[in-house]
């Protein structure tokens, strides 16, 4: 996989709405979107613009903390037309056929 794409910095001051839309896994891609620690990345379309340093902007000026940390992201890919990263959980994901029964044999 690819390195993250940079930041992309929106002029206005509107918070950015996300885009994580997608019809093929190659329309997502990570990028930082931003959290009030700092680096956060995410599953988002390609196309989405990010900001921030938006973000940390309006945590501080609204006195608002975020829990730290974050999982690395290796890839992501299209499930029911939404990024997600692509570790899959626990269970599998609902849209996954149920295992096959065990054998015996």
């Amino acid at each position: 996989m690819s390195d993250p794409l940079p930041p992309e910095r929106v002029p206005d001051s509107k918070p950015v709405a996300l885009d994580r839309s997608c019809k093929a896994d190659a329309d997502c891609t990570v990028k930082n979107v931003g959290n009030c620690c700092g680096y956060y990345p995410a599953c988002v379309n390609k196309n989405s613009p990010t900001d921030p340093q938006g973000v940390q902007a309006e945590c501080a000026k609204n006195g608002m903390a975020a829990v730290c940390g974050f999982s690395e992201i290796t890839a992501c890919r299209c499930v029911r037309n939404q990024c997600v990263d692509e570790k899959q959980p626990v269970g599998g994901w609902s849209d996954d056929p149920p295992p096959p029964p065990p054998t015996d044999r």
